[in-house]
């Protein structure tokens, strides 16, 4: 059984007041992927694509080292990815993931201290290194999670494809866009910072992938800055080896000590969730209880699950598609002019609900 969680703590410290004038920078667009290839080849590490995007895990990781505006003014921040299928046609686990700017060993470059930090633990099965904080490192923060559809933008031209589409669908998309306000996590996204995009593709083909950061500038000036902190404290998420899938959640729950110190004004947490990808025994098609707990008090109890996923059809014009028997009504129900008879029609797998997917 395997569930993918991040959980994220954003420290509001008060600092003292500032009067003076703070120059304006404006509203800006920083592209940080665009159109990169990610897909699996064996033997792919640390080969750069670029003058400064590596990528890595046989090309299952893009990863760039980037240089992001830092604002005197409260600012909103939000991230936007486009995936196309390159000749991928599954559904796959994606994640927009950063290297959190307090922790002193990086996993995604310095691999080989990631595994010497760990080596002389105890390597019974609920060992997963690098899903809590450790030492000198810290677990990566998630920016972004979401889904490949099935085949997108590759297959949407396909002849073949185009007798499965439903009536209801004008046609197929040619990519999927997701965007995401992630203000919270301003005090990550400002500096020099590692950026990576990670999809768990077992194909050479792969996905393309486009990733910006939108910054929009408040125009009233700011006289009181509250000073922020993000504290990552678990990511369950594969990404790089000697990390594995996490599958703890079959034996027992996760437990961490942390601690908020006395001249925090406020905290929020955030948790990240999805089932899918849980394989025999996982929660992909489970409902399954999520519940957070601090200090014995539950800040939230809820089962994520979609049952609208029908909706999005038009994104996975390679899912696998069947038909189903059922009855239905049909005729003129104005004046009566009913019958009740067995139709045929078509369900994709696409179509099921799923666990938040």
């Amino acid at each position: 059984m395997r569930n993918f969680i991040i959980i994220v703590i954003l420290f509001g410290m008060l600092s003292s007041c500032n009067n003076k004038k703070q120059e304006s920078i404006g509203d800006k667009e920083i592209v940080v992927f665009d159109n990169t290839p990610l897909n699996f080849k064996p033997g792919v590490n640390k080969t750069n694509l670029d003058d400064d995007i590596i990528k890595i895990d046989n090309g299952r990781i893009v990863l760039r080292k980037i240089n992001l505006p830092k604002y005197n003014k409260e600012v909103k921040v939000s991230v936007e990815a486009e995936i196309v299928s390159a000749g991928d046609p599954w559904d796959k686990t994606g994640s927009i993931f950063l290297i959190p700017s307090t922790s002193e060993l990086n996993f995604l470059i310095e691999n080989d201290r990631f595994k010497e930090l760990f080596s002389g633990k105890n390597k019974e099965e609920d060992f997963f290194p690098g899903i809590v904080a450790e030492g000198n490192y810290k677990p990566s923060i998630e920016v972004l999670r979401f889904m490949t559809p099935f085949g997108v933008g590759y297959y949407s031209k396909s002849p073949k494809l185009e007798k499965r589409r439903p009536v209801y669908i004008p046609k197929w998309e040619d990519k999927v866009v997701w965007k995401e306000d992630v203000t919270q996590l301003l005090s990550e996204l400002e500096g020099e910072v590692w950026i990576a995009s990670f999809v768990d593709v077992w194909t050479d083909k792969g996905y393309k992938i486009s990733v910006k950061l939108n910054y929009e500038e408040s125009k009233a000036e700011v006289h009181t800055k509250t000073k922020r902190e993000v504290i990552p404290l678990v990511n369950t998420v594969r990404y790089i080896e000697p990390e594995k899938l996490y599958d703890g959640f079959n034996r027992g729950d996760i437990n961490l000590d942390f601690e908020i110190t006395d001249d925090v004004k406020s905290a929020k947490l955030y948790y990240i969730t999805t089932g899918h990808g849980g394989h025999s025994g996982g929660d992909e098609f489970v409902k399954k209880k999520n519940i957070v707990k601090v200090d014995g008090v539950v800040l939230y109890s809820d089962i994520p699950w979609r049952d609208d996923c029908a909706s999005f059809r038009r994104f996975n014009p390679h899912s696998g598609v069947w038909t189903e028997k059922r009855m239905a009504t049909t005729g003129n129900l104005r004046d009566g002019d009913t019958k009740d008879e067995e139709i045929e029609e078509f369900i994709a797998s696409s179509d099921y609900s799923r666990s938040n997917w």
